[in-house]
């Protein structure tokens, strides 16, 4: 790791927004923006990730946090005829900065709008802003500028690799049908699975930020996050579980959300597994595969037909393995592409 701070090694550079021209004009996205906003994130959805949107309240919530500068973290781009939404992008500088320090781009451009160098435009601006978020923190930790794209979305895929962003980890998405046999899982004696209450909640969020602390590009999270997770709609606390150990610790948890606009897309209904995490002192106990049994039979007492997630494909752990041999199998693959200082 260098020592090196990265106000000393990051390039600075300017991020002036595109040119406006006689079709299209650029400006900030502001919060009033959030009802235009909705069509336009459908539309994108629709070509690079079929099965599902973020919902109304995810995008609300995400430009409302306090880290996010709109003024200076995002960008759309709006048709100069209509002043509809054409383009949009956020960078978004992750909080928790323990051992890596972040900056998150997110955005596209409309399907109808493409080919005509809006993208390679919100990706400069988007590359220049991250490197500006990165160049202000004194600490000498590694650096990540992070982008993520499905693996089906070619066009996107070729942008980022031009840009040089290098494509570096490959998550799965992954699906259980729930009428599938659940297996009876032993695990330590020691341990309780118990429903996820709020009381419970700064002692769960401490663990996550501890059992996901060996994965890649995980920081901690911080409170700010977490409540703005659980305060979702989308949040299913009643499909959410815990283990405690017998000092009342929380030592693993499982998290899901659900999402009927998601449902309608897919044509069944799933329960997304958010987060799944064992304390690292408490792994190799039966103690994950038996939280994951837990959701299953919540979901199918819920009429719910599948369970899904998302996993690194070489996490260190080996989660892929436990949901394998879970009944999970994969379904699509995002790749995370990365530039590093």
């Amino acid at each position: 790791m260098s020592t090196v701070p990265l106000r000393d090694r990051v390039p600075a550079v300017a991020a002036p927004h595109p040119a406006d021209t006689a079709e299209v004009v650029w400006r900030a996205v502001q919060p009033s923006d959030l009802d235009a906003l909705m069509p336009l994130t459908r539309a994108i959805a629709s070509v690079e990730h079929p099965e599902y949107v973020e919902s109304r309240e995810e995008i609300e919530s995400e430009l409302a946090h306090s880290w996010m500068q709109l003024d200076e973290d995002s960008l759309l781009a709006l048709d100069a005829r209509t002043g509809d939404p054409l383009a949009w992008g956020l960078v978004v500088a992750a909080p928790g900065s323990e051992t890596l320090v972040r900056s998150i781009l997110l955005g596209g451009v409309h399907p109808a709008a493409r080919g005509r160098g809006l993208g390679r435009a919100l990706l400069n601006w988007q590359d220049a802003r991250a490197q500006q978020q990165l160049a202000t923190h004194a600490e000498a930790l590694p650096a990540w500028s992070i982008v993520y794209a499905d693996d089906r979305s070619s066009d996107k895929k070729r942008l980022l690799e031009g840009a040089g962003f290098t494509a570096t980890r490959w998550f799965l998405g992954q699906e259980r049908v729930i009428a599938d046999p659940i297996p009876e899982v032993p695990f330590d004696d020691g341990v309780s699975i118990v429903p996820f209450t709020t009381e419970l909640s700064e002692a769960t969020r401490l663990a996550k930020s501890d059992a996901f602390r060996d994965h890649w590009g995980s920081q901690p999270t911080t409170r700010e996050q977490w409540d703005a997770m659980l305060a979702l709609p989308v949040f299913r606390p009643d499909l959410s579980f815990v283990a405690v150990d017998r000092a009342g610790s929380v030592v693993g948890l499982v998290m899901t959300e659900t999402s009927h606009e998601d449902w309608e897309l897919q044509g069944y209904s799933s329960g997304y597994i958010t987060l799944v995490g064992v304390v690292r002192e408490w792994r190799r106990r039966g103690i994950a595969p038996a939280l994951l049994a837990r959701v299953f039979h919540a979901l199918a007492d819920a009429g719910i037909e599948r369970a899904a997630l998302d996993v690194d494909s070489v996490n260190p752990t080996g989660a892929l393995g436990l949901y394998s041999g879970m009944g999970f199998h994969t379904t699509t693959t995002v790749v995370a592409y990365t530039r590093e200082f």
